[in-house]
């Protein structure tokens, strides 16, 4: 058998059946009307950020990266909480104004950026995150054919990246941002065009529970925003430290200290943000689907169910992950049972690639059992190939709101 992580603490049960947000897992799938379904809680969402809160220096930014889920629930509930949101797309960006996040708090990425959608941005008052220069011209000249003085930050290609980070997302050639030492001319351009300069977005790295290596990131993050300011002579509005906070999907994870990670950031900084995704809603997410045969090939037990990787593609093992190992997994309605046997859970798909559980051990499922796999809060149903092969999108609902 192989090992599976940890099941988050924020959720429990009663008399052996999963409750989340304290509801049963039977009726909110009665509710909703169907498996597959995600169900996010915010109760949980909430006390991450106001943890979060806690740990930070007073005046640092909470932003909250919206691709991490989109849900529009979800995000209209998060938007009264936070400081900000960081979008990569039109869609996202106004998926974040529906949601009543003022245009000036929200910043939109991406190195693709088509020119209707730079447009849309400068007429909303959104803040760009500059990836090149080339966009960074694009932007300027949209702004004087419509009259509109763009806000303009710089996304920076740093010289290092987030040690023992899930996903390097600096150091060395990479499609994301201005390098390092072209970032002041850069800036420089901006003021001269008469643009509004609205800072700096470097960001190292992604899913890393080190703590230390995080406080080294945000160290030398801080060091290279300082000399970008001192090479331009003006102080950046706002720096947006990235995150990389990343959470225990696997055996032997442990969870980041993000006591430690707020205690060595300068006290009373202020003009600075960290930008979150994962950390903050990723454990709030419990993926429900129903198993719809059970059959043995070879002496192996398999749980077939009717959700799969076209839904949560992160537990299946194909989303940037170099060695497969099991999210936490359990029969919803036996929870706590120690009778346990040796099954694969697989999807609906025809390809081997849908595996949401492998060679795990569950107590005894029949069909009509629910299985539920937990950290299914980030990366899930819209980072998921929806398309494939046809079925239907998964459901989702909030709770605890």
């Amino acid at each position: 058998m192989k090992p599976m992580g940890p099941i988050p603490a924020d959720f429990r049960a009663e008399d052996g059946r999963l409750l989340i947000g304290g509801r049963d897992f039977g009726a909110l799938i009665d509710e909703a009307g169907d498996t597959p379904l995600f169900v996010y809680d915010m109760a949980v969402v909430r006390a991450r950020i106001d943890r979060l809160r806690a740990a930070l220096p007073k005046g640092i930014a909470i932003h909250y990266a919206v691709k991490a889920n989109p849900f529009p629930p979800l995000v209209c509930a998060m938007v009264p909480l936070i400081d900000g949101i960081d979008v990569a797309s039109a869609g996202e960006m106004a998926l974040a104004l529906d949601a009543g996040m003022p245009a000036d708090a929200i910043s939109f990425a991406g190195p693709g950026k088509r020119d209707r959608e730079l447009e849309a941005a400068i007429r909303a008052g959104v803040t760009i995150n500059l990836e090149s220069e080339g966009e960074a011209e694009r932007a300027i000249a949209i702004g004087g054919s419509i009259d509109v003085r763009p806000r303009l930050a710089v996304r920076v290609n740093p010289d290092f990246d987030l040690r023992g980070s899930g996903m390097r997302m600096g150091g060395g050639a990479k499609p994301f941002g201005v390098d390092a030492d072209r970032a002041t001319a850069l800036v420089r351009r901006i003021v001269e065009a008469g643009a509004d300069w609205r800072g700096l977005h470097i960001f190292a790295g992604s899913q890393a529970l080190d703590a230390g290596a995080i406080i080294e990131t945000q160290a030398a993050t801080i060091a290279l925003a300082e000399r970008i300011a001192q090479e331009v002579g003006s102080k950046p509005p706002l720096v947006n430290l990235g995150g990389g906070f990343g959470i225990p999907y696997f055996a032997g994870d442990a969870p980041l200290d993000v006591e430690a990670v707020g205690a060595a950031l300068p006290p009373g900084a202020t003009g600075y943000a960290i930008e979150l995704g994962r950390w903050l809603v990723g454990e709030a997410g419990v993926y429900l689907t129903r198993i719809v045969d059970r059959k043995t090939s070879h002496g192996e037990t398999f749980l077939v169910v009717d959700g799969g990787l076209h839904h949560q593609l992160a537990a299946s093992g194909n989303f940037g992950t170099v060695v497969r190992r099991n999210y936490p997994i359990a029969v919803a309605g036996r929870m706590g049972a120690t009778d346990k046997e040796e099954v694969s859970v697989v999807g609906c798909l025809c390809t081997p690639l849908d595996r949401l559980g492998d060679h795990v051990a569950l107590p005894h499922a029949e069909v009509g059992d629910v299985i539920a796999i937990f950290l299914a809060g980030a990366y899930g149903a819209t980072a998921s190939p929806s398309a494939f092969l046809g079925h239907s999108p998964a459901l989702e609902m909030l709770v605890g709101d």
